[in-house]
């Protein structure tokens, strides 16, 4: 018997994202955070089918998305990829918003979401973009250097932008689109030496995401962002930008309200801001997504890579 997934897959900036919303479990969990615990526990052959393959590619970001409870209008979302389950996905929020109006779920104006980070509002606006608040964030430390075998010493921000990442303002290779295999093998190798000096974001928070920056000849900087799974984000990376943001005001290079635009290793643009908050920055992230697929992943018990390939 197959069971039908339905989905509508979008890209922010060239980064894909596919939101489920049919055919997924009823939420449990005493908040997103208990549900994304769940979701890991009960349902992560689920995970694996929607964005593995041999129906997906590693890229993908997916989206559970759950409407509101009754008398509510927040809508509750879970994020995932390759690797695992996200606390947030600002390129995927985005994504999920210009997926609402696709549907016709909402008109142009203010939509809510609770998310495993926190509460996120999002804009749709009458453009087609896309803004939304991301949640507080904050750089833990400063100049912090790692030793990277092959490349020596190099120092990074350590920063929270909804993830945790490692900031690295002078990278070795240069950030450009022909040397993506350099970058990749380089942002994994800080990766792996941040795991195995020890070095965490706060409360021993694991850091998944490498960030490097270069010049940019259309915005502010140019970035290649490692995500959790070891593809490379194709947006310039919602959350990157946020913890980009957030290491600027700490420095006072960026005032609240200035825009910072920053672009992605492919091209794509995103414009922040950002305001404080009780002591945090609360960045604002605009954007946009564009439909590119609406369709049924099917699950058949006859196949042997029904739940992706092992």
């Amino acid at each position: 018997m197959a069971v039908p997934i339905r989905v509508v897959d979008s890209h922010t900036g060239g980064e894909p994202t596919r939101v489920v919303i049919g055919g997924m479990p009823p939420l449990e969990g005493s908040d997103m955070v208990a549900a994304k615990a769940w979701l890991a526990t009960e349902y992560d052959s689920l995970r694996r089918s929607v964005v593995g393959e041999p129906r997906c590619s590693d890229v993908v970001v997916g989206a559970y998305l759950w409407p509101p409870e009754e008398g509510s209008e927040i809508w509750r979302v879970v994020f995932f990829n390759n690797a695992g389950y996200l606390c947030m996905c600002g390129h995927g929020t985005v994504g999920i918003v210009e997926t609402l109006r696709y549907l016709n779920r909402i008109d142009v104006g203010r939509v809510e979401f609770a998310t495993p980070a926190g509460a996120v509002a999002a804009w749709l606006l009458p453009d087609g973009q896309v803004s939304f608040d991301n949640v507080p964030c904050w750089r833990s430390q400063a100049a912090v250097e790692v030793n990277v075998p092959s490349y020596g010493p190099v120092t990074g921000d350590i920063a929270y932008g909804g993830n945790w990442f490692f900031l690295i303002g002078d990278s070795p290779v240069p950030v450009i689109r022909a040397n993506l295999t350099e970058l990749q093998a380089f942002t994994v190798a800080v990766r792996q030496s941040l795991d195995s000096q020890g070095v965490t974001g706060d409360d021993g928070a694991q850091i998944d995401h490498i960030e490097v920056f270069g010049s940019s000849e259309v915005a502010d900087s140019r970035n290649y962002v490692l995500c959790p799974g070891l593809e490379y984000d194709r947006s310039p990376c919602g959350t990157g930008t946020s913890a980009k943001v957030a290491c600027l005001a700490a420095d006072g290079k960026l005032a609240p309200g200035q825009v910072w635009r920053q672009e992605s290793i492919v091209g794509s643009v995103f414009e922040a801001r950002y305001r404080i908050a009780d002591g945090h920055v609360v960045p604002t992230i605009t954007g946009r997504a564009h439909i590119v697929g609406d369709g049924i992943v099917v699950v058949d018990e006859d196949d042997p890579f029904k739940w992706g390939i092992p």
